[in-house]
């Protein structure tokens, strides 16, 4: 039974030569949030409590154990729905696999009613599938090929592809009603929790890392952050990058990003250390936690992480930002590694520009995978472990908000006294939490259409 099964997959590294803890020890585990700590949120959001939370009556530690283990197997499921909107922006924009014409947003929002689009999502379909069923695919290929067939899909016979292709095409049709949604909703406080009721993506770009860097600056500047101050970093969802919703490139294998971009600006403005800085990542996701893992084994054998670093040349912004964003791209990496030459982009994604960088394995090793779902769970940390900062970029805005007070109340559990939590999303204040407003950073990517990217900065209390 559901409720009866202990939802949590916790990983566990046994790695040669590398131990700087062992997860293994009962000193280190995830817990799910206790009644008690849970009893504050729960009292001052009588009106926003989840439906099945008030229809359970009165709260005992048992119920509310069953609750929360309940929910965190439903926020894991969304996975699913995630990988799908994964693939979908894979049959939109890949290039390896077809000629065919990208179908950006303008085209997504007339698919079904454009026999133009139609035309480019049919041929998309068939090249996929084809490429699917061709010797040596790419590992992006294979990914998710893996997932359609584990999902109950098959391209063995005419029938089943005929049946894939039409998932693929649902799929693409279910994608542009969520996108025709979100472009109605109001851009008020309400898109922090924009996509509560959406699959969990995982895909990533370099946007939120380069206003990380600059967050970093201004915390320098202002002496909330001092040189050398900073050594345990936690990254809530690092992401692992293939075919984003908003390029999709497909030309370069699964990557994650997001750690060693925020370790390169950390050591190059001399927060952190490069020989004793400690990097966690916490998610959900089993493709993360095992890619995460993959690479740190690999580098406890002396082996680099190449990491291509693409963005989009032809979304909006303004020619300052532009300038200030191409600064920071072309040193990225500097600090951890060197350039290499990176691998071609086709001509058919000629708007992204991108380099490499090799990552030395010293560095990679100090990443270490933690399976937590920040929203119903906590580490169980000696108090010396207790993490300086904590961030998490596009990753509240999948919770509303009586989820995002529980994810403050175990962030601000894993914060040591005056350490940091750093997001993009504002979370829901109606319950006094641990964690106070410190500093919003606020940039205008353009000014036609506003694009204007935030980070909220809260401090944890003592």
């Amino acid at each position: 039974m559901r409720n009866k099964l202990a939802a949590f997959f916790y990983i566990t590294l046994m790695l040669p030569g590398f131990s700087p803890f062992c997860l293994g020890q009962s000193s280190v585990r995830a817990e799910f949030i206790s009644l008690e700590s849970a009893r504050p949120i729960i009292d001052g959001m009588r009106d926003v409590l989840p439906p099945d939370l008030n229809a359970a009556g009165p709260l005992d530690d048992g119920k509310w154990s069953t609750w929360v283990q309940i929910k965190d197997r439903e926020v894991r499921d969304r996975l699913i729905r995630g990988e799908e909107d994964t693939l979908v922006n894979l049959l939109r924009f890949g290039v390896t696999f077809t000629q065919e014409y990208r179908i950006d947003d303008e085209f997504l929002a007339r698919y079904g009613i454009s026999s133009l689009v139609n035309s480019f999502a049919e041929n998309r379909a068939n090249d996929l599938i084809r490429a699917w069923m061709a010797p040596h695919p790419s590992a992006g290929l294979i990914e998710m090929r893996t997932f359609i067939e584990k999902h109950g899909h098959s391209l063995r016979t005419s029938a089943e592809r005929a049946e894939t292709k039409k998932y693929l095409l649902d799929s693409l049709a279910r994608l542009r009603d969520e996108y025709l949604k979100y472009k109605a909703q109001p851009k008020d406080d309400r898109r922090f929790q924009m996509f509560q009721d959406r699959g969990i993506s995982l895909d990533t770009n370099l946007w939120p890392d380069y206003l990380l860097d600059m967050t970093f600056r201004s915390m320098l500047e202002k002496g909330m952050l001092k040189p050398g101050g900073a050594r345990r970093i936690a990254i809530v969802g690092p992401g692992l990058d293939f075919a984003n919703k908003e390029a999709g490139n497909d030309f370069y294998p699964p990557q994650t990003i997001q750690p060693f971009a925020v370790l390169d600006s950390l050591i190059r403005l001399g927060i952190v250390n490069s020989n004793t800085v400690e990097l966690d990542t916490l998610d959900i996701s089993e493709n993360v936690n095992v890619h995460v893992a993959r690479i740190r084994t690999a580098a406890t054998k002396g082996q680099s992480y190449i990491l291509q670093l693409p963005w989009n040349a032809e979304r909006p912004m303004s020619d300052e930002y532009r300038v200030n964003f191409i600064g920071y791209w072309q040193k990225l990496g500097g600090n951890i590694g060197q350039p290499v030459p990176p691998i071609r982009v086709p001509e058919a994604a000629a708007s992204t520009r991108t380099r490499a960088v090799k990552v030395r394995p010293s560095v990679v090793a100090r990443v270490t995978p933690l399976d937590l779902n920040v929203v119903y769970q906590r580490l169980n940390w000696p108090k010396e472990r207790a993490y300086d900062l904590v961030i998490g970029t596009n990753i509240f805005l999948y919770y509303g908000a009586f989820e995002q007070s529980l994810a403050r109340a175990n962030v601000a559990a894993m914060l040591r006294p005056g350490g940091f939590l750093l997001s993009n999303d504002k979370l829901a204040d109606k319950v006094p939490s641990n964690l106070n407003d410190a500093l919003e950073v606020t940039v205008d990517m353009s000014e036609q259409p506003l694009i204007r990217d935030v980070v909220f900065c809260y401090r944890r209390g003592n």
